[in-house]
């Protein structure tokens, strides 16, 4: 969600140049530079697929699933904790001893990002060294050792590029990367693991959500999503199995996902429970600050689940969701409805983020990677 987010923040503050966008007069703060991205080792494609062949997929009807492709990565560390040469396997099950650290202990973490195919045929990813930068927070935090973001990278280009047949045709969907790492070697105390492993596996998918309809929130006030000096700042594995209760009994009521208020005061928004929110009132674009409890994206300022009755928009941010209007949220029984439609600021940032990142729209800021 941070490059999404942050690629957001961005976008608002110099629309006025590629769009129409500046005549709503949207304001935001702070700013973001991407760093270099690393260049692509030579790598020997294991496919024998050709250049232009797809797999047999059914790419009109795709949805937000596990479709598994040709390859993966493997990349795992040595006694000291260093990270060398991966390399490129089938894709299949793991072999891992019963007492492996992230099984006992969830020492484990994920990223997420895509790739995009050009009408071309050529690949892009989109901000993949952020994707790095963040495992790297997240190992650091709980007791892991990382490769480089030239490792992280590089094993990204390589993944997307043993799978491209399975990525879908333009506009029909994307290739979902999901690169892990995670304490692999056996522990019994609770401590940090021997060993690590670093893989990536990948699968085309289409919309996160169920359609491309707006959706309808529903605000949870028993359960949190994060607690201040947890570890909910980093994408561990352990954040995600105690929101599937909330999701469950929202989605059991007809509701798209769940918003969650930060758990000292319950009353500030802090984020759904896959991406980011973005409060659009007049002329300032407001969201959670990034202290500590969520993934760290466009740092504004505390927001107060009142406003949500005075805002016009809302939207949500994320690599699975992209940029996705919210129609309503549901607190405490009162339903408030927001603009939704093509006129919408969040349909204009959704078509220009979207066409930089499959390259319809000239990148002017460094973000897309080509394969």
């Amino acid at each position: 969600m941070i490059r999404t987010a942050s690629s957001i923040r961005t976008l608002v503050q110099s629309l006025r140049a590629i769009s129409s966008f500046s005549q709503t007069g949207v304001g935001a703060r702070n700013s973001y530079n991407s760093g270099a991205v690393s260049s692509l080792q030579q790598v020997i494609r294991p496919s024998t697929y050709g250049e232009d062949e797809y797999a047999d997929v059914d790419w009109d009807n795709l949805g937000f699933g596990i479709t598994p492709a040709d390859y993966m990565y493997i990349n795992q560390s040595t006694k000291d904790g260093e990270f060398h040469q991966g390399q490129l396997s089938r894709y299949g099950a793991l072999e891992l001893s019963p007492a492996a650290g992230v099984l006992n202990y969830g020492q484990g973490l994920y990223e997420g990002t895509k790739a995009y195919r050009k009408e071309d045929g050529r690949l892009l990813v989109f901000r993949p060294d952020q994707n790095a930068l963040r495992m790297k927070m997240g190992a650091d935090r709980i007791c892991m050792p990382c490769p480089s973001v030239d490792q992280f990278v590089d094993a990204v280009k390589q993944v997307a590029l043993a799978n491209k047949r399975w990525t879908p045709p333009p506009g029909k969907g994307t290739m979902y990367i999901r690169p892990l790492l995670m304490g692999s070697g056996p522990i019994m105390g609770l401590a940090p693991a021997p060993e690590y492993t670093f893989l990536i596996y990948c699968s085309p998918v289409g919309n996160y959500f169920k359609g491309f309809a707006p959706l309808n929130l529903y605000v949870e006030d028993e359960f949190h999503r994060a607690t201040r000096g947890g570890a909910g700042g980093v994408k561990s594995i352990t954040n995600y199995a105690p929101v599937l209760k909330a999701i469950a009994r929202a989605k059991g009521n007809g509701y798209s996902d769940v918003l969650y208020l930060d758990s000292v005061h319950k009353r500030y928004l802090e984020e759904v429970s896959s991406c980011n929110i973005f409060v659009l009132k007049g002329r300032v674009i407001s969201t959670p600050a990034a202290i500590g409890t969520i993934l760290q994206g466009v740092e504004e300022r505390a927001v107060a689940v009142d406003e949500l009755a005075e805002a016009d928009e809302v939207f949500c941010t994320g690599t699975a969701v992209g940029v996705a209007s919210v129609a309503s949220i549901t607190y405490q029984g009162k339903r408030l409805e927001y603009k939704v439609g093509a006129e919408t600021v969040a349909q204009q940032l959704y078509s220009i983020l979207e066409g930089i990142k499959s390259g319809a729209i000239e990148d002017k800021k460094g973000w897309v990677v080509e394969i």
